[in-house]
């Protein structure tokens, strides 16, 4: 056991120092990367990573580096905001039901029952389609056309990633409800004549903090690995702006040369968004695990 907490430990370190680096130079050159992402220099197509584009250069002969960069930050933003989005709709929904039960809890959960049968891809790309006008419409009453498309393609993503992916959330916390609603302590605050509304808020839903976090935590690398795949397919992020899941699915025209004589495999075009995606996973995954080690008692 002593063995498991330490590599957990190193695991749940690295991953920390992982996030920091990427998260942080996604961050911090947020403005420059915004400033020059989409810079086009038809000299400087196809550049491999050198001391002028240090990741290489696109067809187009923009800095591969700086649309990674721009597009950690895109990927990371949707992931967080999707995955809050799913934590505060499953923790509402899974308290709500564990704590009213009877008829209630058995309609709440046969939607979630319902909702997990239907193919997610599919409720995401609906979910796209249904609001992507009426977000344009209300974004286009404050920007221009272009940004407005582009502005309202992300918060639709955001808003579709995390209203389908709240399912296993809310049946996690309905059943930690409904072990906590026998206990002893809302026992005694229904016998001090504690109201509902009150005992709800104040003495139950603490109690949820821990499992919530590291839920919301591994929630994280799944909201980031559906934006880049929806992206990938090309129902994602739009060009110009860049995101792991679209310069992934434009590197990927490269595969088509490998071993034909006499053709280039300009190879940093995929490599650099996979590897960027890959260890932010897995970094995002390795600190979910050390924080469920230190919230949860049972590991302890």
């Amino acid at each position: 056991m002593q063995k498991v907490r330490r590599s957990n430990w190193k695991t749940g370190s690295l991953g920390w120092m992982t996030l920091v680096v990427i998260v942080g130079a996604c961050v911090v050159t947020l403005p420059w990367s915004l400033d020059r992402y989409d810079v086009q220099d038809y000299e400087q197509v196809f550049q491999s990573p050198g001391q002028l584009y240090w990741l290489g250069s696109d067809e187009l002969g923009r800095s591969l580096g700086w649309r990674c960069l721009l597009g950690g930050a895109i990927s990371m933003g949707i992931g967080l905001a999707a995955a809050g989005i799913s934590v505060g709709l499953g923790v509402v929904w899974g308290a709500t039901a564990g704590y009213l039960g009877g008829r209630v809890d058995a309609v709440m959960m046969r939607i979630v029952d319902i909702l997990y049968g239907l193919p997610y891809i599919l409720l995401v790309v609906l979910l796209n389609l249904a609001l992507t006008p009426a977000f344009t419409r209300l974004i286009g009453m404050v920007f221009s056309e272009d940004t407005a498309r582009h502005v309202a393609g992300l918060v639709t993503l955001l808003v579709a990633i995390g209203g389908v992916s709240w399912l296993t959330l809310a049946r996690v916390i309905r059943g930690q409800v409904l072990s906590l609603r026998e206990q002893p302590f809302l026992e005694a605050a229904r016998a001090c004549g504690i109201g509902p509304v009150r005992t709800f808020w104040f003495h139950l839903l603490p109690n949820l903090v821990g499992p919530t976090i590291v839920y919301g935590t591994l929630s994280v690398p799944g909201a980031v690995l559906a934006e880049s795949f929806l992206s990938f397919l090309g129902i994602g992020v739009q060009p110009p702006l860049p995101s792991w899941g679209n310069l992934a699915a434009q590197g990927t025209a490269q595969l088509a040369n490998l071993g034909l004589p006499g053709t280039v495999v300009r190879w940093w075009l995929l490599l650099w968004p996979c590897v960027l995606l890959g260890a932010t996973l897995m970094a995002l995954n390795f600190f979910g695990d050390r924080l469920r080690d230190k919230l949860d008692p049972k590991t302890r």
